[in-house]
């Protein structure tokens, strides 16, 4: 993985110690909490219901041991003894005093961590797939290209307030695992018929109160254009973006309201101006950050342990581990392990130092040192070897990590709604913990087979509920905590935003809902289709139906 050079290092110290006399200045009252605002975002420090919320960046997913170890030792020092992983892959305390703001801070930047524009109106954390690198599937390796962006982007002094958040995500595998569709910039790494490597590029996308697919913008940019046509991008958006209206700043609708022929315009002719200056990449910038991303030390391995089939056949619960949370990966020998956070009784997304431990010891010793968050909110130790895996799914089966639900109705994605945050109208994780206390038995779930639920807790869907097969959507009316239910979402490379099926329900009903839309698609599938399979064929009526029944 990527290693800081002295520039990145002394980039991080200076703003921790930049920071650290902004808080003295706030906590001495020399600073009115409005002018603290952008200081304290720019740092990623939210204030949220209870405490201040610390949003740890995690560069494309990807992680240290170290990194791991230094979460854990913030969490029993400065927080509750937790942390949680957001669907941006980044990591959150939920805890946190002002005063110890920097502390933290400093802390991470030992580690070669920061959480610097993890919030406010700029270029966000960069998101790539959590598969990168090992991927089957994948056609080009996007993580180099992700570094280069994240360097480009950090301190960006032209994109230092743009007219709200901006949201990049790159994928470079056939399957689109980072929804590139739904962000504000989504980059494809793709080959043309002359077998070049370059980005397709897609603007404008993005969930909240109104959920936008983004549109092509460039079926093929060569890949040394990639920062100045970002660039040309965001100073479109700049130009033209609103920011006199909170609601109708992202680029999305922009885009919606001079039309995307204009837009592409615009962004074509600002480019034509930059498209061969300094910004553009050359193979050896390219081959200096790749070389942080070269393939491991892997053994010659045979592709099938025996030893593996046989405790399978022997040990129900193995078995069932290694059809849900192992993954294959493109080296003979090795797996890709996903790490259930998705415990009965524990929050979604949410990990205790305990097994932040115990995860960067499993990487160190079985995994070359790195761990992967993902967007689903679970954790991904990349390269486990064949013969190694009994003793990892020991050692995550002690420590609660071993659920073999990724995939299935359990595995949910959730926000942490009004029990935390200050945007949110409804509680999500209740909600969450309900529909798990439901579906709480294996064999049902590994028979429903994979559904994505997903619930937000307000319009603003970091629960990315608008793609789920079911998505649930809280809101406030008259003091009550009401959802709506939506059906028929979908992530992928087959992006659609779900349907809701009806009226709001209660919290408390929201179990029952759930459980008879499963009653319809076990009835109604054909041979292996799964939910949204059925749903796209037979339509969103059986199910209203099935759900209101006489009001329907």
């Amino acid at each position: 993985m990527y290693r800081y050079d002295q520039y990145d290092q002394t980039i991080v110290n200076e703003r921790v110690a930049q920071f650290r006399d902004q808080v003295h200045r706030r906590l001495a009252n020399e600073l009115t909490e409005a002018e603290f605002l952008p200081l304290r975002l720019q740092n990623g420090l939210y204030k949220q219901l209870h405490a201040y919320m610390l949003r740890i960046a995690i560069p494309y997913g990807l992680l240290s041991s170290a990194g791991l170890r230094k979460f854990a030792h913030i969490a029993h020092t400065y927080d509750r003894g937790y942390a949680h992983i957001s669907t941006r892959q980044n990591l959150q305390f939920n805890w946190i005093k002002l005063e110890d703001a920097p502390n933290i801070l400093e802390e991470l930047a030992k580690v070669q961590m920061h959480a610097i524009q993890t919030a406010g109106n700029c270029v966000r954390n960069i998101t790539s797939d959590q598969f990168a690198g090992v991927a089957i599937d994948e056609q080009i390796d996007p993580r180099p290209y992700a570094e280069i962006l994240r360097q480009w982007s950090t301190f960006q002094p032209e994109f230092a307030y743009l007219p709200r958040k901006f949201k990049i995500a790159i994928n470079g595998a056939r399957e689109d695992r980072v929804v590139t569709f739904i962000h504000d910039v989504g980059l494809t790494l793709v080959r043309n018929d002359a077998d070049e490597i370059g980005f397709r590029v897609i603007a404008g996308g993005g969930l909240g109160r109104s959920p936008i697919l983004g549109s092509v913008i460039r079926e093929f940019l060569p890949w040394q254009h990639v920062m100045s046509y970002l660039i040309a991008i965001l100073r479109v958006y700049n130009q033209y973006g609103h920011r006199d209206d909170l609601y109708k700043a992202r680029i999305k609708v922009l885009v919606r309201a001079i039309g995307i022929d204009r837009f592409i315009r615009e962004v074509e002719k600002e480019w034509a101006h930059i498209k061969d200056g300094p910004s553009t990449l050359t193979a050896e910038e390219l081959q200096r950050v790749a070389r942080h991303f070269t393939m491991p030390a892997y053994e010659t391995l045979p592709a099938i342990d025996d030893s593996l089939e046989k405790l399978k056949q022997k040990d129900k619960s193995f078995a069932n581990w290694i059809r849900r949370n192992v993954k294959p990966h493109k080296v003979a020998g090795y797996n890709v392990v996903v790490l259930s956070l998705k415990k009965n009784g524990v929050p979604p997304g949410n990990i205790n130092a305990g097994q932040m431990e115990a995860i960067a010891d499993l990487a160190d010793r079985f995994s070359f040192g790195e761990v992967r968050t993902t967007h689903e909110q679970n954790l991904v130790l990349a390269d486990v070897r064949n013969q190694d895996l009994p003793e990892v799914w020991q050692a995550a089966r002690a420590d609660g990590l071993d659920t073999p639900n990724i995939g299935l109705l359990t595995d949910i994605i959730c926000c942490p709604g009004a029990d935390y945050c200050r945007l949110a109208y409804a509680r999500s994780i209740p909600v969450a913990q309900a529909i798990t206390d439901r579906f709480d038995n294996l064999d049902y779930l590994l028979d429903i087979g994979d559904i994505a639920v997903n619930i937000s807790g307000c319009v603003n869907a970091c629960g990315h509920h608008h793609v789920a097969h079911i998505g649930i959507s809280g809101f406030k009316k008259e003091g009550e905590e009401l959802y709506v239910v939506s059906i028929g979402g979908s992530q992928g490379n087959n992006v659609v935003f779900g349907k809701p099926i009806g009226s709001w329900f209660a919290g408390s009903q929201i179990p029952e809902v759930v459980e008879r839309l499963i009653q319809v698609y076990l009835s109604r599938r054909e041979g292996d289709e799964r939910f949204i399979d059925t749903v796209r064929r037979i339509g969103i009526d059986p199910f209203r139906e099935q759900v209101y029944g006489d009001q329907a």
